[in-house]
Parts: structure tokens; C-alpha cells; sequence
């Protein structure tokens, strides 16, 4: 008898750690549309409040926003409860400028460490990269899940839409930072709006370390094809927006249409969300 409930005892321990050790992780990403105060029907004060709606339902463990100016990003921060972001704004490396910022639930998650480098021959300093249009950056951090102890790497990164070269460059760039940092092997997340579809030389870059969540899902991907609405009522066939993942099996992905009470978008791209586990 003693015997017996030993076994059991190790049984349901072993079960607890096991479900521990694999527990499911959210990864989002989305292009919010920077606030222009020149927009009218797309104005940020319209869809704010949408988006907010559309987080808390996804409920990603991680989000990862471009385009946020300071006041985007502090009313994100303000409402949405669950979460605390890190990152800075560009254009100086504290509130200005648009931010590449990762919201994690602050409930399951804590930050080891985390910080910002640019896209650029100079990642240390505020500057522009090869042929870019302006000022881009990556901004990171060093994950750890309060329950399992589990380590995770995220990045998020928004390349320029002009330059050829630099979105070349960035993805090698944020590879190479990618294997300087990750020498424990944890599980990597990088995600963001790449400005590039899949058939690409910057794509192929990224896809020679990390594996295109989209391409990999266990689950055929649900949703429309492409990322990118440009505020329009067309079929959404280019997909810019990714999320790659190292040591992480993609259960699902899902690219997220989710509209305002009068049918317009929430931004001028589409969502994307990741349902990922540890591999063993």
C-alpha cells in the first residue's frame, strides 16, 4: 500500500512538471499605426479603445507593437492592467520617436534584462542604417516565466520601407545579436513588421536560424493570407508582419481581422498571434 501511494506521488509530481515545463505561451505582434493628428476617419481616438478590446481577448503572454508614439504606448500601458512593457522611442532612446515596445503580462512573466540597439552599423548609437528612410531599432528582453522558470528570449522589430539594404543588414544584425546573447539556448521569439514579403532575401536571412511561425504551425493558420490592409477595404494579400521562433513547437497561428463598429480597420495591419510550447 505504502508502495502504491509512493508510485502515485511520483506520478502526479511528475504530471506537475511536466505540465509546468510545457506550458503554452501567446506571442502577438501589431503594427498600431502611429498617431497622426492629420488622420481623420483613422484616427488614433477611434480605434483605441478596439485595440485595447482586441489585447485583452487574444490575451498574449507577449505583444510586440510598432509605431507606438510615447502616448500610444502609455495608453496601452494604462489599460491595459495584466501588462508592463519595456523600450524606448527612436529617435533619442527614452520618449521620442516611435517604439518597437514588448508588453508582457507582468502576472507570468518578470524581466531579466532587457534593452534597445539600432539597426544600423552602429546598433550602440541613436542612428540611421545604410539606406534607411529614418531611425529604426530592436528592442528586447530576457523573459523568465515566475511558475516554470522557464528562460525565453523576445525580440521586436520594425524595418524601414525604403531601404533595401538596410532591411538586408537588419536582419543579419538581429541574427547575430540573437546568437551573441542566447548562449543557454532558451527559447527565442522575433517578431515584428518586416516590410518584406516571404520570398525575399531578408526573409531567407532570418529563416536560415529561426523558423517562420506561419510556415511551421501544427494547425493550418486561420485567417486572411496577408498582414498589411493600408486602411482598406482589399483583399489583404501581403503578409509583412512575423513572428519567428527558435526551440518553440507552433501549436497555431492566427492573423486577426478584427474590426471597428463601422467596419474599418483598428490599424493599417492586421495582428498576428502565436500559440507556442517549449520543445522538449
Amino acid at each position: 500500500m505504502i508502495k502504491k501511494y509512493a508510485f502515485v506521488i511520483v506520478l502526479v509530481f511528475t504530471l506537475f512538471s511536466v505540465s509546468l515545463t510545457s506550458q503554452n505561451i501567446k506571442a502577438m505582434t501589431f503594427n498600431i499605426k502611429y498617431d497622426n493628428t492629420g488622420d481623420t476617419i483613422n484616427n488614433w481616438n477611434f480605434r483605441k479603445a478596439k485595440m485595447v478590446a482586441l489585447i485583452q481577448h487574444y490575451n498574449p503572454s507577449f505583444l510586440g507593437i510598432q509605431e507606438g508614439l510615447h502616448n500610444q504606448v502609455n495608453y496601452l500601458d494604462s489599460n491595459l492592467p495584466n501588462y508592463n512593457y519595456i523600450g524606448v522611442g527612436r529617435d533619442d532612446g527614452k520618449q521620442k520617436g516611435e517604439y518597437s515596445a514588448i508588453y508582457y503580462n507582468k502576472n507570468n512573466f518578470k524581466v531579466i534584462k532587457s534593452s534597445t540597439f539600432w539597426l544600423s552599423t552602429t546598433p550602440n548609437k541613436i542612428s540611421i542604417g545604410w539606406d534607411a528612410s529614418m531611425e529604426r531599432i530592436c528592442s528586447y528582453a530576457l523573459f523568465q516565466h515566475k511558475k516554470t522558470k522557464q528562460n525565453y528570449w523576445v525580440f521586436n522589430a520594425h524595418f524601414d520601407h525604403i531601404g533595401v539594404e538596410a532591411r538586408k543588414n537588419s536582419a543579419k544584425l538581429i541574427i547575430e545579436k540573437i546568437k551573441s546573447l542566447n548562449t543557454e539556448n532558451y527559447p527565442v521569439i522575433l517578431m515584428g513588421d518586416f516590410n518584406v514579403t516571404p520570398n525575399t532575401a531578408t526573409i531567407t536571412t532570418i529563416k536560415n536560424y529561426l523558423e517562420d511561425s506561419y510556415t511551421v504551425t501544427a494547425e493550418k493558420p486561420y485567417g486572411p493570407k496577408g498582414t498589411f490592409n493600408g486602411f482598406t477595404d482589399k483583399i489583404v494579400k501581403d503578409r509583412i508582419d512575423y513572428i519567428f521562433v527558435k526551440h518553440l513547437n507552433v501549436l497555431s497561428v492566427q492573423i486577426i481581422d478584427n474590426r471597428l463598429d463601422n467596419n474599418k480597420h483598428i490599424s493599417d495591419h492586421l495582428s498576428v498571434l502565436t500559440t507556442l510550447t517549449t520543445k522538449k
